[in-house]
């Protein structure tokens, strides 16, 4: 499996270019605390199939949202902080980077439980199954990997890491960005290659910016599979959507058992989003509060709010915040490193994990700028990684 992997990206000329990367070990986590991260996913899972709740998120949504494609979405990632022992879920990803690098590292560490190469045909079977959903039995031939200057992403290796592996199975890709599409025809083109699939990495969660009108053009006329897609950003990762799923009237009034209502009360850290009523309250409390954009990724734009400003409070007020009670990460040191702060990410498709992993880091979020931090493998008690 290292091999195979290898063949894309070599994994010492990856950690000299990107040095913190990949954490200096793994890191051992309780199966009860595994056990109930699940069932929590399952529960916000089957809470966003209501669909008074579907209702109510897709009415504050633009209008891309309501279209609604048969493909589900790529690599979900639920983030969560383990808090004493109950695991807290902090925020909901839609186009989570990190999946394949992961099963890199799992080569490169051997710690045992699923095989690399294993985790490789699931991630592939995945992208079959959302062609298959939406084009039923016609073979898919070409796969775009899309994001605004790929190669000045930090991840851009995984980038390199998925085009390898959908070329050893027979198919064409390509890593572009959007400016190199082309809707013509009928068809989406990268040059005079015509695309099936776009595994969409971009950040312009609803495909609004004009760069992006040959992609969201083909998306909406079924002319391409684009996956992960604004609908599903909007059932899931906009941030204000923490502030209905951690409240059980709520809920409840949804449609939502009380006993399942109550399960995500209890894992998810309150949250309210911020508006002209709340804001005096806010600044009073901000201390134990976390400010987070409602369309943000990559922690940009979040902020600790005993480290807020005045000139940067009147920026949170100006944009479109949530706020969400503080709960501190949990704390690991390796080998000789200083204390590192540590969050678990669940890789999700169709309700279902397929990876976990953690990430460690300094600072107020994470960076992959911390020395030893990064990315790391997760082994559950019983030896068996995930």
């Amino acid at each position: 499996m290292a091999q195979r992997c290898g063949a894309a990206v070599d994994s010492r000329a990856l950690l000299e270019q990107r040095p913190h990367l990949f954490a200096a070990g793994a890191i051992r986590l309780a199966n009860e605390a595994d056990a109930l991260m699940r069932k929590l996913i399952a529960a916000v899972e089957a809470t966003v199939a209501l669909p008074a709740y579907q209702a109510a998120v897709l009415a504050r949504a633009p209008r891309i949202a309501h279209f609604e494609p048969r493909a589900r979405g790529v690599f979900f990632g639920y983030d969560f902080h383990l808090a004493d022992t109950t695991p807290q879920l902090i925020e909901i990803n839609t186009n989570a980077g990190g999946g394949l690098l992961n099963v890199l590292l799992a080569a490169a560490q051997r710690e045992g439980g699923r095989d690399a190469e294993q985790l490789e045909d699931i991630f592939l079977a995945m992208f079959r199954e959302e062609w298959r959903l939406q084009c039923g039995d016609r073979p898919l031939r070409s796969v775009a990997i899309v994001d605004e200057d790929p190669a000045g992403q930090y991840l851009y290796p995984e980038f390199l890491l998925f085009q390898a592996l959908f070329r050893r199975a027979g198919l064409d890709a390509v890593i572009a960005a959007p400016a190199e599409l082309a809707y013509r025809d009928g068809a989406l083109f990268c040059g005079d290659t015509r695309i099936d699939l776009v595994y969409n990495r971009l950040t312009d969660f609803m495909l609004e910016e004009p760069g992006n009108a040959a992609l969201r053009n083909a998306y909406l006329d079924g002319a391409a599979v684009v996956t992960p897609h604004p609908r599903a950003h909007a059932l899931y990762a906009d941030k204000r959507n923490l502030a209905l799923l951690c409240d059980p009237p709520t809920l409840c009034r949804f449609g939502a058992p009380e006993t399942l209502a109550e399960c995500l009360a209890r894992c998810i850290p309150a949250t309210v989003e911020v508006t002209p009523d709340n804001a005096e309250a806010l600044w009073r409390e901000r201390r134990h509060l976390f400010f987070k954009p409602i369309h943000g990724y990559g922690s940009k734009g979040a902020y600790r709010g005993e480290k807020l400003t005045r000139r940067v409070w009147q920026e949170i007020l100006a944009g479109q915040y949530v706020a969400q009670d503080f709960v501190p990460p949990s704390r690991r040191v390796l080998q000789e490193a200083a204390e590192l702060k540590m969050d678990f990410r669940y890789y999700v498709y169709a309700g279902q994990p397929q990876l976990v992993a953690a990430r460690l880091y300094q600072g107020q979020t994470t960076n992959f700028r911390t020395p030893q931090g990064g990315f790391a493998p997760v082994v559950l008690e019983n030896g068996l990684a995930k």
